[in-house]
């Protein structure tokens, strides 16, 4: 099994391979006499890139700058949803595994404040249940890190189409039958969105008082909120709850 690292590196070595030498195509038609045409600049679709690999997200910036206008770099969750509201970028590209809060939870935060905002996750999780989670959660694409970089272009051309797009290393029609699914027949139990962010503070290994202070809300609600996770889900220590947030993508 590949590591998260080769992942990234691979992804990045795609990256930079295609940005060497690349212009924006809207400034100039080249004709046969070698003049150009000089055209007028079309306004470019805002994007917002979230993620906590500050490389890669440097170099998914380089790729995406002749065609897009990226207009910020987050590096977690929380981040992503105060910029998103100041900056209201078109499309976010988003990873799940953030700190403070994840890709999930975080664009789901985002496209229930703003439905027309479209959400890309760039992940190294090929797994057809957290794809379908996605989009599930309001994603219009899903592009695997051990992908072409070319793939990640594609899907925001999809997204701001209105279309969707998933990377061809994942089975579209698993995803699709896990879509199809009733979620209320699942044996599963889901958080509140309040006590999902909770849920992963701690998982992080942050004290209440933390996350009190993240959170804005007092140290005995943390307490609360933990004690109704542990009795909604049926756990009794720590190291169960993180389990549970890593089984559930959470962390």
């Amino acid at each position: 099994m590949r590591s998260k690292k080769s992942y990234r590196l691979a992804f990045m070595v795609d990256l930079t391979r295609r940005t060497q030498g690349l212009i924006s195509p809207e400034w100039a038609l080249a004709r046969p006499d070698n003049k150009a045409v000089i055209m007028e600049r079309r306004p470019r679709a805002r994007l917002l890139i979230a993620d906590d690999h500050v490389l890669l997200a440097q170099a998914c910036k380089s790729l995406l700058e002749p065609e897009f206008e990226v207009v910020a770099i987050v590096n977690n969750g929380r981040a992503l949803l105060e910029v998103a509201s100041e900056l209201k970028p078109n499309v976010v590209i988003v990873d799940i595994a953030m700190p403070q809060l994840n890709g999930l939870d975080a664009g789901e935060q985002l496209k229930r404040a703003n439905p027309a905002i479209k959400l890309v996750y760039l992940t190294m999780n090929a797994e057809a249940d957290v794809a379908a989670e996605a989009f599930r959660r309001g994603a219009s694409g899903y592009v695997v890190k051990d992908s072409a970089a070319e793939e990640l272009i594609t899907a925001i051309r999809h997204a701001l189409k209105g279309e969707s797009y998933l990377s061809p290393s994942i089975t579209r029609d698993t995803v699709e039958l896990l879509l199809k699914k009733d979620k209320s027949s699942q044996a599963e139990k889901r958080v509140t969105a309040r006590q999902a962010e909770v849920l992963q503070l701690l998982a992080e290994g942050r004290s209440m008082k933390e996350i009190a202070s993240l959170l804005n809300i007092k140290p005995g609600t943390i307490a609360f909120h933990k004690y109704k996770i542990m009795e909604s889900l049926g756990l009794r220590t720590n190291t169960e709850l993180l389990r549970y947030a890593m089984k559930h993508h959470i962390i």
